[in-house]
């Protein structure tokens, strides 16, 4: 038997889905969700085989959702979203209905899920990672940031970062609350959020520019910048640079 999970906060959404899929006698829904929180612990306690995944939902958005798991499930998404998203959709064959879903097109993704369904652990989670990478620069400047610790979710503000510092595969995320891991790479931050509030002082540190108490000489072309959080973070030339840019220095 094949296990999904519908995940959308519209109500008609899942039932249209939820009709549709009765005619496949060799898949079961085992859960229905109305947010993002639901559905990452639905995914993880029951490892569907397929999710059926609204884009835009209230609280999370479907792709901040993927990013809290693991292992990413096949996902057939279900949007109204943008141009530039579909396109990204495309590129990465992964599939997408858009509202309202019509049942022709709903059939033909369901099929290419079964067709493709020996290849899905390698081939889908990596597609789904792709997807992720691309239909994130769509929400430029970044204004929050999720992050999974345990099992517990967190909703990280942008304007709550004081510092992010490169750590091996992860980036850690400095706040007045505390430390946070998120599986992305500085790059990454650098590029979706706000240029005029963070800037990357160093190969291994961004910093919100409010966030400076002080700068101070450090080594021969260098400084080191002091944090509100009381955090010292290295300085380099080229990143001093641009700070007396921002700052009109």
């Amino acid at each position: 038997m094949i296990k999904v999970v519908l995940i959308d906060d519209e109500p008609l959404a899942r039932s249209i889905i939820s009709d549709y899929l009765a005619e496949y006698k060799e898949i079961t829904i085992v859960e229905e969700c109305n947010d993002g929180f639901e559905g990452a612990k639905a995914v993880m306690q029951h490892q569907p085989d397929l999710i059926f995944l609204d884009v835009q939902m209230p609280k999370i958005s479907g792709f901040e959702m993927l990013e809290l798991l693991d292992q990413q499930p096949a996902v057939i998404f279900t949007t109204a979203f943008d141009e530039y998203a579909i396109r990204a959709f495309e590129k990465h064959a992964i599939d997408y209905l858009l509202k309202p879903i019509n049942k022709t097109r709903f059939d033909k993704a369901v099929a290419k899920f079964l067709e493709h369904r020996e290849l899905k652990n390698k081939t889908e989670n990596d597609q789904t990672k792709k997807t992720l990478e691309d239909v994130n620069i769509s929400y430029s400047p970044l204004e929050r940031v999720v992050v999974k610790t345990g099992s517990k979710i967190n909703v990280i503000p942008t304007e709550a970062i004081i510092c992010l510092e490169a750590d091996d595969d992860y980036v850690r995320l400095h706040t007045a609350d505390g430390m946070f891991l998120k599986n992305r790479t500085m790059s990454f931050f650098e590029k979706e959020l706000d240029a005029n509030t963070f800037v990357r002082i160093h190969r291994s540190y961004i910093i919100r520019v409010d966030s400076i108490v002080r700068l101070e000489p450090f080594e021969k072309d260098s400084h080191v910048a002091i944090l509100t959080n009381n955090l010292r973070v290295n300085v380099s030339k080229a990143g001093y640079a641009r700070l007396k840019q921002i700052l009109g220095l």
